[in-house]
């Protein structure tokens, strides 16, 4: 594991803005509901890099609660948010390299798409302001529990989540090891460098969602709350097969657990979650 924190990168996933550039370098990544049914990714990198990460795009007011799990001092990347999401990520323990605090040379626009689908960055620019930063250098804690899969899972062929503007299949395919990720009105997930979009674990969190009181743009659509403390439902899905259970999270500052019906640790295969 390198000397350094983990990075999160906000990244759009309007239909604009795939097929997206960098996805699978990062270990970890998050598919958050954000507003008006679509969903946004954060990727967190820190074992691997990408040399491209595009589209980068706007923060939200729960990226913190979700990211400063990963280590005391995360670097976050972001292109610009509300005050009060902007609020919320200087009063967290996230260190900002987002576009307004990072130096120009650490982002730049696609000329093959327009504005604002075609903002890109690289962990390797992004690393080196977080260092200029006095960012410290120390790798999070281990998130995940990995091992083989136990007794009690289901075989399961595939993952279905039905977003609203983000309808989605993952379907195992067995010669790969992995799930392949598909859209219901596109099909295949594309990536913009070269393949699908695949993940070794998927897990999928339960949790209670409203609207916040602020609006997020023009069209007067206000950002969601996630409730991330407590505990509620999970699925882990890995090897072809579903573990039922739940996550916990007693506060923020603790990181989220995933149990099976006997209150044991899932255990997840190594490879992209």
């Amino acid at each position: 594991m390198p000397q350094r924190p983990a990075l999160a990168i906000k990244v759009e996933n309007l239909p604009q803005a795939r097929p997206q550039y960098g996805l699978a370098g990062a270990d970890v990544i998050y598919e958050e509901p954000v507003e008006g049914g679509i969903t946004r990714f954060i990727a967190i990198y820190q074992c691997r890099d990408s040399a491209r990460v595009e589209p980068v795009r706007s923060g939200r007011l729960v990226d913190p609660e979700i990211v400063e799990q990963y280590g005391a001092h995360p670097l976050f990347a972001y292109s610009g948010a509300i005050r009060p999401a902007v609020d919320a990520i200087d009063s967290s323990s996230l260190i900002d390299v987002g576009v307004n605090r990072a130096p120009l040379s650490a982002y730049w626009r696609d000329p093959a798409r327009y504005a604002p689908h075609n903002l890109a960055t690289s962990t390797a620019a992004l690393y080196q302001y977080g260092v200029g930063a006095h960012a410290p250098q120390t790798p999070p804690a281990p998130t995940f529990t990995y091992g083989p899969l136990g007794s009690g899972a289901t075989p399961t062929s595939s993952v279905h989540i039905g977003y609203l503007y983000s309808d989605l299949t993952w379907t195992w395919r067995q010669a790969a090891g992995v799930f392949f990720r598909s859209y219901s009105d596109t099909g295949p997930a594309g990536l913009g460098d070269g393949g699908q979009i695949t993940a070794s674990n998927v897990v999928v969190m339960h949790v209670d969602m409203y609207p916040s009181q602020w609006v997020e743009d023009a069209t007067g659509v206000r950002e969601n709350l996630l409730t991330l403390t407590g505990s509620g439902p999970a699925q882990v899905f890995r090897n072809g097969a579903e573990i039922s259970g739940t996550w916990n999270r007693p506060a923020l500052s603790d990181t989220t657990s995933y149990l099976d019906s006997a209150g044991q640790p899932i255990a997840l295969t190594p490879g992209q979650t």
